[in-house]
């Protein structure tokens, strides 16, 4: 992504002699560290989890709506009970976010917010591209 310019530039870097990401994982282990230091583990699970179950969600819907919005694009994979079990995961996800949402709302509301924090760097990177 970085070297596509879309993340921190720094973060593309290989190191000449280890050929390995080294800013990449000093960066990584630097927000994993700050995770593990800020909560409960329950706590850290609820939020990577109901995020991923978004982020599923997400893609599962979009590959609906790609196979609807653009029926003659080539389908190199063959999405098995299409369409109904992509919509039955959906609607599963679903569930599961508004099942956590109000079984865990603090850590819920966390989780959004850490999706939240990465909008304005998504926006910043979209407009270098465009602009």
């Amino acid at each position: 992504m970085a070297r596509a310019g879309l993340f921190f530039s720094a973060a593309g870097r290989v190191h000449p002699a280890y050929h390995s990401p080294s800013f990449s994982i000093l960066l990584l282990s630097s927000w994993s560290a700050l995770l593990v230091l800020s909560g409960r583990y329950e706590q850290l699970f609820t939020y990577v989890i109901f995020a991923n179950w978004i982020l599923y969600a997400m893609s599962t819907a979009s590959v609906i709506l790609l196979r609807r919005r653009k029926p003659d694009m080539p389908r190199p994979y063959r999405t098995f009970g299409y369409p109904v079990l992509p919509v039955l995961f959906v609607l599963g996800a679903a569930g599961l976010v508004v099942s956590t949402l109000f079984k865990s709302p603090r850590e819920s509301l966390l989780g959004l917010a850490l999706i939240a924090a990465g909008i304005p760097f998504y926006l910043r990177w979209k407009r270098r591209i465009s602009g």
